[in-house]
Protein backbone atom coordinates (compact mmCIF):
# COMPACT_ATOMS: atom_id res chain seq x y z
CA UNK A 1 0.00 0.00 0.00
CA UNK A 2 1.11 3.43 -1.33
CA UNK A 3 -0.36 6.64 0.50
CA UNK A 4 0.19 10.12 -0.53
CA UNK A 5 -0.97 13.32 2.10
CA UNK A 6 -1.86 16.15 -0.10
CA UNK A 7 -2.31 19.64 1.35
CA UNK A 8 -1.44 23.09 0.22
CA UNK A 9 2.14 23.92 0.58
CA UNK A 10 3.24 20.54 2.41
CA UNK A 11 4.30 22.09 5.78
CA UNK A 12 1.44 21.64 8.03
CA UNK A 13 -1.43 19.10 7.49
CA UNK A 14 0.24 16.92 5.18
CA UNK A 15 3.40 16.62 7.03
CA UNK A 16 1.44 15.57 10.27
CA UNK A 17 -0.81 13.19 8.33
CA UNK A 18 2.40 11.52 6.72
CA UNK A 19 3.97 11.60 9.90
CA UNK A 20 1.46 10.19 12.34
CA UNK A 21 -0.17 7.24 9.74
CA UNK A 22 4.14 6.28 8.93
CA UNK A 23 4.45 5.99 12.82
CA UNK A 24 1.24 3.92 13.37
CA UNK A 25 2.30 1.80 10.67
CA UNK A 26 6.03 1.36 11.36
CA UNK A 27 4.30 0.20 14.73
CA UNK A 28 1.82 -2.46 13.38
CA UNK A 29 5.22 -3.75 10.91
CA UNK A 30 3.02 -3.23 8.19
CA UNK A 31 5.85 -2.62 4.97
CA UNK A 32 2.65 0.13 3.56
CA UNK A 33 5.00 3.28 1.88
CA UNK A 34 3.27 7.33 3.26
CA UNK A 35 4.59 10.32 1.90
CA UNK A 36 2.82 13.74 1.47
CA UNK A 37 3.29 16.34 -1.21
CA UNK A 38 2.31 20.11 -1.71
CA UNK A 39 0.05 21.58 -4.42
CA UNK A 40 1.84 24.93 -4.61
CA UNK A 41 5.45 24.69 -4.60
CA UNK A 42 6.95 27.61 -2.80
CA UNK A 43 8.01 25.20 0.34
CA UNK A 44 9.76 22.20 -2.20
CA UNK A 45 13.06 21.27 -0.26
CA UNK A 46 11.66 22.92 3.15
CA UNK A 47 11.03 21.19 6.51
CA UNK A 48 7.42 21.32 7.45
CA UNK A 49 6.35 24.28 9.49
CA UNK A 50 7.64 24.36 12.97
CA UNK A 51 4.65 24.33 14.79
CA UNK A 52 3.49 21.67 13.12
CA UNK A 53 7.11 19.83 13.74
CA UNK A 54 6.76 20.79 17.61
CA UNK A 55 3.46 19.31 17.88
CA UNK A 56 4.60 16.39 16.69
CA UNK A 57 7.15 15.84 18.74
CA UNK A 58 4.69 16.57 21.99
CA UNK A 59 2.68 13.78 20.99
CA UNK A 60 5.92 11.31 20.29
CA UNK A 61 5.86 11.79 16.47
CA UNK A 62 9.22 12.67 14.63
CA UNK A 63 8.47 15.00 11.38
CA UNK A 64 12.06 16.56 11.17
CA UNK A 65 12.89 14.52 8.77
CA UNK A 66 10.51 15.39 5.78
CA UNK A 67 10.94 17.51 3.23
CA UNK A 68 8.15 19.30 0.91
CA UNK A 69 7.31 17.90 -2.62
CA UNK A 70 5.46 19.21 -4.65
CA UNK A 71 2.14 17.55 -6.34
CA UNK A 72 2.83 16.68 -10.28
CA UNK A 73 0.41 14.16 -12.21
CA UNK A 74 3.88 11.70 -12.04
CA UNK A 75 2.83 11.22 -8.05
CA UNK A 76 -0.69 9.10 -9.71
CA UNK A 77 1.75 6.22 -10.97
CA UNK A 78 3.19 6.08 -7.79
CA UNK A 79 0.64 5.84 -5.38
CA UNK A 80 -2.55 3.71 -4.44
CA UNK A 81 -4.50 6.19 -2.31
CA UNK A 82 -4.08 10.20 -2.47
CA UNK A 83 -5.61 11.26 -0.14
CA UNK A 84 -6.52 15.11 0.45
CA UNK A 85 -6.76 17.65 3.03
CA UNK A 86 -9.69 20.49 1.91
CA UNK A 87 -11.82 20.72 -1.19
CA UNK A 88 -9.27 23.02 -3.02
CA UNK A 89 -6.43 20.53 -2.44
CA UNK A 90 -9.16 18.09 -4.12
CA UNK A 91 -10.15 19.96 -7.07
CA UNK A 92 -6.48 20.91 -7.90
CA UNK A 93 -5.23 17.14 -7.58
CA UNK A 94 -8.00 16.06 -9.44
CA UNK A 95 -7.26 18.51 -12.27
CA UNK A 96 -4.43 16.89 -13.01
CA UNK A 97 -5.57 13.79 -13.08
CA UNK A 98 -5.95 11.72 -17.09
CA UNK A 99 -8.18 9.06 -16.62
CA UNK A 100 -10.91 7.80 -14.28
CA UNK A 101 -8.17 5.46 -12.86
CA UNK A 102 -5.90 8.33 -11.33
CA UNK A 103 -9.19 10.27 -10.27
CA UNK A 104 -10.65 7.16 -8.43
CA UNK A 105 -7.35 7.17 -6.30
CA UNK A 106 -8.15 11.22 -5.12
CA UNK A 107 -10.12 11.09 -1.83
CA UNK A 108 -11.01 14.05 0.74
CA UNK A 109 -8.97 12.96 4.33
CA UNK A 110 -11.29 13.00 6.02
CA UNK A 111 -14.00 11.53 3.74
CA UNK A 112 -16.70 14.40 4.15
CA UNK A 113 -15.13 17.55 5.68
CA UNK A 114 -12.03 18.82 5.99
CA UNK A 115 -8.96 19.33 7.58
CA UNK A 116 -8.91 23.20 8.64
CA UNK A 117 -4.95 24.70 7.93
CA UNK A 118 -3.59 25.86 10.64
CA UNK A 119 -1.08 28.23 9.24
CA UNK A 120 -2.12 31.31 10.29
CA UNK A 121 -3.92 30.19 13.69
CA UNK A 122 -1.18 28.99 16.24
CA UNK A 123 -4.14 27.53 18.41
CA UNK A 124 -5.15 25.51 15.42
CA UNK A 125 -2.04 22.69 15.48
CA UNK A 126 -3.38 20.64 18.70
CA UNK A 127 -6.79 20.44 17.42
CA UNK A 128 -5.77 19.52 13.75
CA UNK A 129 -2.97 17.20 15.28
CA UNK A 130 -5.95 14.93 17.10
CA UNK A 131 -8.04 15.43 14.25
CA UNK A 132 -5.30 13.97 12.04
CA UNK A 133 -4.42 11.14 14.46
CA UNK A 134 -7.92 10.09 14.98
CA UNK A 135 -8.29 9.71 11.28
CA UNK A 136 -5.02 8.15 11.00
CA UNK A 137 -6.36 5.26 13.43
CA UNK A 138 -9.60 5.19 11.20
CA UNK A 139 -7.74 4.62 7.78
CA UNK A 140 -5.35 1.77 9.50
CA UNK A 141 -8.36 -0.28 10.48
CA UNK A 142 -10.28 0.24 7.24
CA UNK A 143 -6.86 -0.61 5.31
CA UNK A 144 -5.47 -3.22 6.59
Amino acid sequence: MKILMVCLGNICRSPLAHGILQHMVLDKGLGWIVDSAGTGDWHVGHAPDHRSIAVAKRNGVDISGQRAQHFTEILFEDYDLILVMDRQNYKDVIGLARNREQKDKVHLFLKDDVVPDPYFDDMLFDPVYKMVEKRCKELLLELS
